[in-house]
């Protein structure tokens, strides 16, 4: 995305072409409205970065089929000058050709995207404060499907190329209209440079004083003519001007002015040709940025400065014109920005009363009334440069450094500023206040942009200020940097056969016009094709699993915030579904589905006991509601923009996480699911109520601390890597690290068999997780509740003769047969004894005999004791360790 520098953000306005109404397509569904069509296939122009062109921004769809383009622009264009003065701007021979070597870098860059200008005049060739050229409106015949979905031409027929004149014009929401003509090639742009030269050339315009049939006769009958330039300056009476050229720029314009196109030269052609050899060698050629994922070396020309406070010495320099266009429109939407009230202002969009609006009806007789055709609804090229003074009036505390921050461990995330305590108050507000907050926002886009332009050596400093949050600009780059995403993934990502027909095509193309359609952009044509490849891409590169219905929801958020990028969507993707879905996408996921459901019942009762009970009593099972949350991680159930809030700090976290997160959603609904029943739940359940999803992730971060690592232990889960996530900080480490990324010990949890997991209703936890947790309880306050209490206390039910060989230090002894009796029958409540004090801390029953720990436990969940787990493997497996206390004998 290039700089902002002295250019200027502009908005303009057309109308696609409405469609007939009550109309379905093929499949059964509604067309889709041509707005949606122009909307998709605009994206790829914002891509497009050359220093010849505007770069496009941003669009947004309005009322009544309205689009609004944004897009770098810049006061002074080539039409500027007024028929029949002199020289304008020093137009001299050379200054010609130098515009023309500068407009035909821009097509030739076209040209390699797949574009074609079409539109191209000298109003739409813009110059910079330097003089250069920046062609503008270089996108309109690609977003418009070559014209197919606008009821206007694009170009202007004074400029159009005689090929194009003969196909005539089209009309799409014309019912009687023919074909769509092909569309027009390079060489038709070249035609156009050609008028477009000569008029500077003969400083008057071309066919300006004639009606439009007129211009188009004239300019058909030039086929007949040897030379057309002659021609053309006999017709417009300035021979004279035009034979006091010099040779090279007379020749240009004749080679661009051949009529027929085959005879024309391209863009690219014309750039090497001799013409231009004096004025190439001035010219550095154009090198495409690299990008963060790939093989280039990004830092390979980086030059710093010996002194970084060099670089905001002066006060008065503007650091917001170094920013990207993109950013500076991002934030100047946040400050107050409204397309529609800039274009309403100066009077581009009108509005009328309903009753002005009225279409016309014809009697019997023919007599028509009513009024013609509204005026508004055709194109209107003016661009309305929107004004940046209310966002730098917004930014105007912002002090130079907060422009260049510090990347060092040690110093603020949020740099220093006259307004440093009001950003540091900011922190504390609601995610939503913070993400339309301009000076906070600013202030975070920047740090993200240079972490993640030193990723991946800054990794860790990435995860670190995401915990913060995640600026929603800069997301889909910080996902993939959370997601570990590095190499030439576009490399990966081609070498996939994305075209062969396979079986699961089928599917896929029934899934995708279901999935998050509401969203304009994934609703497009151009969305369904891009989820269509990256979907097909991950099956065919994953032959050893399936694709299940709800994959198309995965790829929902990727694809959105990657919409340029499907290499990247498709990483992140393949990086996503190991880490969180491990085997769900087998052919036969029964077993590794179960497993997980059963854990999440475990998660329910280790966290809220009562809810779990009432649950479990009326027979609503996680069966019943949870398989598309945990197969979709809660895309299917939760809209886009709620699916980034909650991923941004599912991303933080390991394979657990999602636990919580199920949780913390069962947790806002306690109220109304504990007063309800089996039916009410499912109602309940079929149309989810409205979650607060920070409120969600708050809360699921600390059910996600509270957790001991091995609690959520699965043995279908993803096999152990080299080291383990600590998102969340040290404070929660013991409580956070994925166990399934922890080597294997003596100590270690066991597997059990899907039967045994079942019919336990408590977690087990480890002998290491009980160790590394009991020593916390001592040494570290960190690892204590807010009063200096521990967090967990060890219940050992042995016999007090067994009790006093060896227990663990600082447990505490309920023997199990001072409880049940030898029937196995409740003799007398423990939670109503000395366990009543440690409500609240997490409880580790200790046995001989795993079926004793699993009746005791069962029972302190059945009175609603939370956090009770249970030690794997029992009392034995401390044996070997040397840790367990035998007390001192009293003397």
């Amino acid at each position: 995305m290039k700089l902002l520098k002295d250019a200027q953000l502009g908005a303009s306005t057309f109308f696609a072409s409405p469609l007939p109404h009550d109309v379905c397509g093929s499949n059964g569904l509604p067309l889709t409205p041509n707005s949606i069509k122009i909307l998709g296939r605009f994206q790829i122009l914002k891509t497009i970065t050359h220093p010849r062109l505007c770069q496009y921004v941003d669009i947004s769809r309005g009322k009544h089929e309205r689009l609004i383009v944004v897009a770098e622009h810049y006061a002074s264009n080539l039409g500027d000058f007024k028929q029949g003065q002199t020289v304008w701007f020093g137009f001299s021979p050379e200054k010609v050709l130098q515009i023309a070597y500068e407009v035909l870098e821009g097509l030739e860059f076209m040209n390699k995207q797949g574009l074609v200008h079409r539109a191209l005049s000298t109003q739409n060739v813009l110059l910079d404060c330097k003089g250069n050229v920046n062609l503008a409106k270089f996108g309109l015949y690609h977003m418009t499907d070559h014209g197919a979905d606008v009821d206007f031409p694009i170009g202007y027929p004074s400029y159009l190329a005689p090929e194009v004149i003969a196909q005539g014009s089209f009309h799409p929401s014309d019912p009687s209209h023919d074909e769509a003509p092909l569309p027009s090639g390079p060489k038709s742009d070249v035609w156009s440079l050609g008028i477009l030269l000569f008029e500077l050339c003969a400083r008057r315009r071309l066919l300006q004083n004639i009606e439009i049939s007129e211009k188009l006769k004239f300019i058909l009958t030039l086929g007949c003519m040897d030379d057309i330039v002659t021609v053309l300056a006999e017709e417009h009476g300035c021979l004279d001007i035009i034979k006091e050229l010099p040779e090279n720029v007379l020749e240009l314009l004749k080679k661009c002015l051949t009529f027929l196109p085959s005879k024309r030269p391209t863009p690219a052609g014309l750039l090497g040709d001799p013409l231009f050899h004096g004025i190439s060698c001035l010219y550095t050629p154009f090198q495409k940025p690299v990008s963060l994922f790939s093989s280039s070396l990004r830092c390979a020309n980086l030059q710093l400065p010996d002194d970084i406070a060099d670089l905001c010495k002066d006060e008065n320099d503007d650091y917001l014109s170094e920013r990207g266009i993109d950013e500076v429109y991002h934030l100047w939407c946040l400050a107050g920005g409204d397309l529609e009230k800039e274009l309403t202002n100066k009077e581009i969009i009108r509005s009328k009363p309903p009753v002005c609006t009225l279409p016309n009806f014809v009697l019997e007789d023919g007599e028509s009334f009513g009024q013609g055709r509204d005026r508004s609804f055709l194109l209107d090229d003016t661009t309305v440069t929107l004004s940046l003074c209310q966002l730098r009036n917004r930014l105007k505390d912002v002090a130079g450094e907060a422009y260049f921050p510090l990347l060092e461990d040690q110093q603020s995330g949020l740099p220093q500023s006259n307004s440093s305590n009001e950003l540091s108050a900011t922190v504390m507000l609601p995610l939503i206040i913070r993400e339309r907050d301009t000076e906070y926002q600013l202030i975070r886009i920047i740090l993200f942009d240079r972490l993640l332009k030193a990723y991946p050596y800054k990794k860790n400093l990435v995860c670190k200020e995401a915990r913060v949050d995640i600026p929603p600009l800069v997301r889909g780059l910080a996902w993939a940097a959370l997601l570990g995403i590095e190499g030439d993934i576009q490399a990966k990502y081609d070498s996939i056969d994305k075209d062969t027909p396979i079986p699961t095509d089928r599917q896929i193309e029934v899934d995708i016009p279901r999935c998050h359609q509401y969203d304009e952009l994934l609703s497009s044509p151009e969305g369904h094709i891009k989820f269509r490849r990256v979907l097909k891409a991950w099956v065919v590169s994953h032959p050893d699993l399936v694709y299940w219905q709800g994959l198309d929801s995965l790829c929902a958020p990727f694809l959105y915030l990657n919409f340029n990028n499907e290499a990247l969507a498709y990483a992140c993707m393949s990086a996503f579904i190991p880490k969180y879905l491990y085997n769900f996408f087998l052919k036969d996921n029964s077993h590794v589905i179960q497993e997980y459901l059963t854990v999440f019942s475990q998660m329910i009762a280790f966290h809220d006991p009562e809810l779990s009970n009432h649950l479990n009593e009326i027979g609503f099972i996680p069966d019943l509601y949870a398989i598309p949350w945990f197969l979709t991680m809660f895309t299917h159930v939760f809209p886009l923009h709620k699916i980034f809030h909650l991923w941004d700090t599912l991303l933080l976290g390991n394979s657990s996480f999602p636990f919580c997160i199920g949780v913390a959603i069962l947790q806002q609904l306690r109220d109304r699911l504990l007063a309800n029943g089996f039916n009410e739940c499912i109602l309940l359940f079929s149309d989810l109520p409205e979650i607060d999803i920070e409120r969600c992730v708050r809360e699921s971060i600390n059910l996600f601390c509270w957790t001991p690592k091995s609690a959520t232990y699965r043995q279908h889960a993803q096999p152990p890597k080299a080291s383990a996530d600590d998102s969340f900080g040290k404070a929660a480490t013991y409580f956070s690290s994925d166990y399934q990324d922890m080597a294997k010990t003596d100590l270690s949890r066991e597997p059990l068999a899907l039967a045994d997991l079942k019919a336990e209703f408590s977690p087990r936890i480890s002998a290491e997780d009980l160790i590394d947790l009991c020593e916390l309880s001592v040494a570290g306050p960190s690892k204590r509740n807010k009063g200096g209490k521990p967090k967990i206390i060890a219940v050992d039910i042995r016999s007090m003769e067994d009790f006093s060989r060896g227990h663990v230090s600082g447990s505490v002894n309920v023997p199990f047969n001072s409880v049940f009796n030898s029937d196995g029958e409740l003799v007398q409540c423990p939670a109503s004894g000395v366990l009543q004090n440690y409500r609240g801390r997490v409880i580790v029953i200790i046995s001989h005999a795993v079926k004793s720990a699993v009746m005791f436990a069962a029972h302190l969940v059945k009175v609603n004791m939370s956090r009770v787990c249970i030690l794997d493997g029992g009392i034995s497996r401390l044996n070997p360790t040397g840790l367990l206390t035998v007390p001192s004998p009293q003397i």
